[in-house]
């Protein structure tokens, strides 16, 4: 299933790496590990974060997904299904909507 990670990263130890120079480099290691099929780095309510694009089969994948965001950086870390416009097409929303109205 496609989900949205969204990873907020407190200013300890990410400012560290920033000015010890390995922020890149670990980074780089977790993108390389975790795989994610798309990777945007913005600000997240006014500290530093990302969004990434995982594929999860499994609630078991979530760990490997996450844990090298948390022992990395001590980072927040949050899911949320991804749908497409066929996704969404798919889930029948106007049957659902008369069943509920």
């Amino acid at each position: 299933m496609r989900m949205l990670m969204h990873v907020q990263f407190p200013l300890e130890p990410f400012n560290s790496a920033v000015r010890n120079g390995t922020v890149g480099e670990k980074i780089q290691r977790i993108l390389e590990s975790i795989k994610p099929e798309a990777a945007y780095f913005s600000e997240h309510h006014g500290r530093r974060g990302g969004t990434l694009v995982v594929n999860v089969k499994d609630s078991s994948d979530v760990p490997a997904l996450a844990e090298p965001w948390f022992l990395t950086f001590n980072a927040e870390v949050e899911f949320r299904i991804a749908m497409t416009p066929e996704d969404l097409g798919r889930s029948n929303l106007d049957a659902i909507g008369k069943k509920w109205a």
